[in-house]
């Protein structure tokens, strides 16, 4: 469990975040959602600490992530796994060399053992025979399978997705949604994700946070939107389907 409670973000004298308390609840999947500007990506950065907030607290758990020292936020990043948009993968290393990557960094275990989950987290994610191939040799949704391999090398406790499906078509990201949502569940691991894909909230939806102009505008499941009366939620929910369906003619 992750949860922020009061938390003040500003840059330059513009308040970007305003008293936003919430509690992302462990294994499921706990969606951001608001349209760009609105101060998502700020509250995922405060929550990994990429960003320090002005004030309020970010908890693991029962500790205060964001009154720790260095050393001791590193203990707590060893527990995190990380999805980027667009995967981030490393162009010139293989997909092998790409998920050795945080096991390299963090741990010390033979190769040998480095290796054998490597394997295991390419097998979970439905890749094989991959181990060679660079990111250009890839598709798209290949991409982010291997990028979310990368993200639960260490087995962690938590994972943060900024726009999963950013790039992706609509099959690729059904396919990715529900890889997600089910190592979320399979390994009762915390998920934040960042997304503005409406078709992301209604398929894994399972705790959704409603970020409007810096605040928490509103706060449910996927069902509890479409019986929100919230016209804030109603106008940002609609608009972005709309701008689909014209996008599709």
């Amino acid at each position: 469990m992750i949860s922020v409670n009061n938390i003040y973000k500003s840059f330059n004298g513009k308040q970007v975040l305003k008293d936003i308390s919430v509690t992302f609840e462990r294994g499921k999947t706990n969606l951001v959602i608001g349209q760009s500007g609105s101060g998502k990506t700020v509250l995922l950065k405060c929550i990994v600490g990429l960003f320090e907030p002005d004030s309020g607290e970010v908890k693991y758990e029962d500790v205060i992530f964001n009154k720790l020292n260095s050393r001791e936020k590193r203990e707590i990043r060893k527990k995190i796994g990380m999805l980027f948009q667009g995967g981030a993968l490393f162009d010139s290393a293989t997909v092998e060399e790409n998920i050795l990557f945080p096991l390299n960094m963090f741990t010390e275990i033979p190769l040998e053992e480095k290796l054998e989950r490597v394997n295991v987290c390419l097998n979970r994610v439905n890749i094989i025979n991959a181990n060679h191939l660079y990111p250009s040799e890839l598709s798209g949704g290949m991409k982010k399978r291997v990028a979310i391999a990368r993200a639960i090398a260490l087995k962690p406790q938590y994972l943060f997705c900024d726009e999963p499906n950013s790039g992706l078509d609509p099959k690729s990201s059904i396919l990715i949604d529900n890889l997600i949502k089910e190592i979320t569940e399979e390994y009762d691991i915390t998920t934040i994700i960042n997304t503005h894909d409406m078709n992301s909230v209604m398929e894994i939806g399972q705790k959704v946070v409603f970020i409007f102009e810096g605040t928490k505008a509103w706060e449910g499941s996927n069902q509890d939107i479409l019986e929100s009366d919230n016209k804030i939620l109603n106008d940002f929910v609609f608009a972005t389907n709309l701008t689909k369906k014209l996008k599709l003619k």
